[in-house]
């Protein structure tokens, strides 16, 4: 019996030395997902269930909070000059083009990461800081596995919300574990207790 091995796939070159977000119209329309980050091509795999799962539930309880001229879309890329990271939920104001590449970072009024172990950094450090330095106002980090740094008491699903502050690096406003109630206040009124993201 002969088992077949798929054919590797075979991505096109960056037109200049570094990737953009404009060079991700040429790759294959495959279920994968990629991002520019820094210049630098980010090939990312599918998610596992509890991820999927508090990405689900977390739409559902913003699309229902969220005030009536603003828009929650999951899983679509954010352009910032040249990079174009996939925040798991974005949330902004005004109109876009549905059929358009991506949404820009001047309509954006929140990003929100829900932390998975093969995209820890990213989530954590590198996606903020492009965030904030292309101005948008809120961020929202989501732990939805135990890390170092816990507190005795605290379980995850944990929340990390943070407003950018005046010298341009994102400020923590709240830090939330599951179990708790809190109200966030940017970029609108929205009360949560994160364990019921894992329902």
């Amino acid at each position: 019996m002969v088992s077949h091995v798929p054919d590797p796939v075979v991505l096109p070159r960056p037109r200049s030395g570094h990737w953009a977000a404009a060079d991700l119209e040429r790759l294959p329309d495959n279920g994968i997902r990629y991002e520019v980050l820094n210049g630098q091509l980010v090939v990312n795999g599918v998610p596992r269930p509890r991820h999927q799962v508090v990405l689900g539930w977390l739409l559902m309880e913003l699309v229902s909070a969220a005030p009536g001229d603003y828009w929650v879309l999951p899983g679509v890329g954010v352009i910032i000059g040249d990079d174009e990271p996939i925040p798991d939920l974005v949330s902004g104001r005004g109109a876009f083009d549905a059929d358009g590449r991506g949404i820009a970072a001047e309509q954006v009024e929140l990003a929100v990461e829900i932390v998975s172990w093969p995209t820890a950094s990213q989530d954590r450090m590198t996606k903020p800081i492009m965030y904030a330095r292309a101005g948008i106002p809120n961020y929202w980090r989501i732990e939805i596995e135990p890390f170092d740094g816990l507190r005795p008491g605290e379980s995850p699903p944990l929340l990390f919300a943070y407003t950018l502050g005046e010298n341009g690096a994102y400020e923590l406003v709240q830090r939330a574990a599951a179990g708790t109630e809190v109200v966030v206040q940017a970029p609108f009124d929205f009360a949560i207790d994160t364990g019921a993201l894992l329902r």
